[in-house]
């Protein structure tokens, strides 16, 4: 007689079946877009607490908002909810995400390192370049892979034929028929 469960994966956790759909899937918390997301969070996390810690305090919405989108994307993607949702552009998406972030984090770390001279300000400045440099390196990542995208995309439906104004256009324009006449 053969044990109930024996010729399962003994890696798989017991519980609640629905349980295992709440948890992340290994495979993306392994790939290369999953440690940028969860550096992302992670960075945006310490940045945001500086910025409490700080006088800086002004900028304390960039790193909350960018946390939360960060934790949202690393979400949608380990529970591969971008699979289902075929509506959103999710490369897309993640690729403008990510430049803006970029942008608002180099703009924002240097007015905290050069306005502010308390060191939580400073020390939020600095992890903001790093993550300005971590959202540079995702963005050029995101935008291979959205140009692979698009690339399948254009090579699967195959060129249509070109038309030119000429074959929708009548033998005689307006003029020749109003002289022919």
């Amino acid at each position: 007689m053969e044990r109930p469960g024996a010729g399962e994966d003994p890696d798989r956790a017991e519980g609640p079946p629905g349980a295992s759909l709440l948890l992340p899937v290994k495979e993306f918390l392994r790939s290369r877009k999953g440690m940028f997301l969860l550096a992302q969070a992670v960075l945006s996390f310490i940045i945001f607490i500086c910025y409490i810690a700080s006088k800086a305090a002004a900028f304390l919405m960039v790193p909350l908002l960018t946390f939360l989108l960060a934790l949202f994307f690393f979400f949608v993607n380990s529970l591969k909810l971008n699979e289902r949702f075929k509506g959103i552009y999710w490369l897309l998406a993640d690729f403008i995400c990510g430049i803006i972030a970029a942008i608002i984090y180099f703009a924002i770390s240097i007015a905290a390192v050069s306005k502010y001279s308390d060191t939580a300000s400073k020390a939020a400045g600095v992890f903001g370049f790093i993550a300005t440099i971590v959202y540079c390196v995702y963005v050029y990542f995101a935008f291979n892979d959205l140009v692979t995208f698009l690339k399948q995309g254009e090579s699967s439906e195959g060129p249509e034929p070109h038309k030119s104004t000429e074959d929708d256009s009548d033998s005689y324009s307006d003029s020749d028929r109003s002289t022919t006449h």
